[in-house]
């Protein structure tokens, strides 16, 4: 009975000493983490804080920039006609009243999408509020896109819901789809052809959100790497930290 109880006792103590061994690496991981977040007298608080500060910077940049005149049309991220479009536009070329026909869609498809692009700021800056510090910390120390690639992920979906009405709203008001529609009948009228009919407002959604995100992007990495653009106290000291990684 003694040696019952001895052996129980043993085993007690073990399974004890473990678990303490388990918890106290927990502990030790959790003091890692908030040392880390306050290197250079930065709280928790403060580097989510410098991290949301920096990412409504660059998404308001982006987000005004596209939005305006030309926004597209004349940038970088201006939108082109659909791949398959491409057979059309060129068939169409000898018909009367279509010599045009892919200027005058690719202006309009962009003036669509800069008015679109207006809905983007709040959709962005609400994901921005939901971040946790977590989210924070692993943007922070992460890729040069994780910002981008976070945002992306989280709003995605809801830009696209926003954006489209109002593409085709847009695409309308200057008569693109009407325009469109007419076009694809003409070509689809000539012999020997594949009959066709991408579209239109679906590509011009999903491409303007491209150009959303690209530009997203490099404001991400233009205030990663240069310190110039960190133009607060508080971006100065939070992305410090990221220059020592």
């Amino acid at each position: 009975m003694i040696k019952k109880t001895l052996l129980l006792f043993v085993a007690l103590l073990a399974t004890t000493q473990l678990a303490q061994a388990q918890f106290g690496k927990v502990l030790d991981k959790a003091k890692k983490t908030v040392e880390s977040a306050k290197e250079g007298g930065l709280s928790t608080d403060e580097i989510g804080s410098g991290l949301k500060e920096a990412l409504n910077q660059g998404v308001g940049e982006a987000a005004d920039f596209l939005s305006a005149k030309d926004g597209y049309y004349k940038s970088a991220y201006k939108i082109l006609l659909p791949e398959e479009a491409q057979k059309v536009v060129t068939k169409l070329k000898v018909v009367p009243g279509f010599s045009n026909v892919e200027a005058d869609l690719t202006e309009r498809m962009n003036r669509a999408a800069e008015d679109a692009a207006v809905k983007a700021k709040p959709i962005f800056i609400e994901a921005i509020k939901k971040m946790t510090f977590q989210d924070a910390m692993n943007i922070l120390t992460g890729n040069p896109d994780a910002a981008t690639r976070y945002l992306q992920s989280s709003t995605y979906t809801n830009l696209y819901a926003s954006f489209k009405p109002i593409i085709q709203t847009a695409l309308d008001k200057v008569n693109a789809r009407e325009y469109w529609k007419s076009a694809v009948t003409a070509y689809n009228k000539l012999p020997l052809v594949t009959k066709t009919n991408p579209e239109l407002d679906d590509h011009v959604t999903k491409m303007a959100l491209v150009g959303m995100f690209g530009l997203v992007e490099k404001k991400e990495k233009d205030i990663r790497s240069n310190v110039s653009l960190r133009n607060t106290d508080l971006l100065r000291r939070v992305f410090a930290k990221q220059d020592k990684k």
